[in-house]
């Protein structure tokens, strides 16, 4: 995982910037625009990347790297930014089959293949609530200038006594606020809701707690024109094996899907002209 704090690019395969030939027109004859070295090498990536990890190649809710590189090919973003508390961090279990990899070096990785210049920073720390999140890492994300930001907080505040949604609205309010700017996308996650997984959860303060931070996270969005990646009712939320042990973090599986989820929220944004 990149290190906390620092711009740390991660290698990756050159990508193939032509469009899956089963999904575009036949071009012209003439010379082949793409070098065979660049073409060999994505296509040897993703045969290791189904070799390696064939419970993920096989699950309906990821995404190839081929099926992500179209849909993100064409992505404005150069410079990639996270904040947040644990689940900005990334952390999860393990599942056999799956990248131990978190959502946001999956998708830090998956734009670096279709701009190999992609530079990523990515803040995310476990424990903070969100008003720590933004006296602690608002500012050195918003130094950084980033042109894309993912701001995922706002956990830890529902276990604080006297949980309040009002206060919680105004924090993440003011985090927005100071990363918002031109020309820069910002996008946020409404949480799964877990107990979709687990029956004894049902009806539960965990549930309806995920379902207000939803509201809150949703609605400070919307005033600042920010992406959501809507994953609370997402198809495989009623999966177990989405979550680690603990019912809070993603697992392995979790990390991956909530990445797919991710790049088709980010290409239907920028696809729109609307980022």
């Amino acid at each position: 995982m990149t290190q906390h704090g620092d711009a740390v690019p991660v290698p990756l395969p050159a990508p193939d910037p032509d469009p899956d030939p089963a999904q575009s027109p036949v071009p012209a004859p003439g010379p082949d625009p793409v070098p065979g070295p660049v073409r060999s090498a994505v296509s040897a990536f993703s045969a290791t990347y189904a070799a390696d990890h064939p419970a993920e190649a096989a699950d309906p809710h990821c995404l190839s790297p081929e099926e992500s590189d179209r849909l993100l090919r064409g992505a404005p973003w150069k410079r990639f930014a996270v904040v947040g508390d644990s689940i900005a961090e990334g952390l999860g279990d393990p599942v056999p089959g799956y990248r131990t990899a978190p959502w946001a070096d999956r998708t830090a990785e998956a734009l670096r293949r279709v701009v190999p210049e992609l530079t990523y920073l990515n803040l995310g720390m476990r424990g903070l609530t969100a008003g720590q999140v933004r006296a602690d890492q608002a500012e050195r994300a918003a130094r950084f200038a980033p042109d894309l930001v993912a701001i995922v907080c706002g956990g830890n505040d529902l276990l604080l006594p006297g949980f309040s949604p009002e206060v919680l609205d105004k924090e993440l309010d003011l985090l927005f606020a100071r990363l918002a700017a031109p020309g820069r996308t910002l996008f946020a996650y409404a949480l799964v809701n877990v107990a979709a997984a687990v029956p004894e959860l049902r009806g539960g303060p965990l549930e309806s707690g995920v379902a207000v931070l939803n509201q809150v996270t949703r609605a400070v969005a919307e005033r600042y024109g920010a992406v959501v990646v809507e994953m609370y009712d997402h198809p495989a939320v009623a999966d177990r094996d989405l979550y680690s042990a603990d019912l809070v973090h993603a697992s392995a599986r979790g990390h991956a899907v909530s990445a797919a989820a991710t790049v088709r929220a980010l290409a239907a944004e920028f696809s729109t002209g609307s980022g």
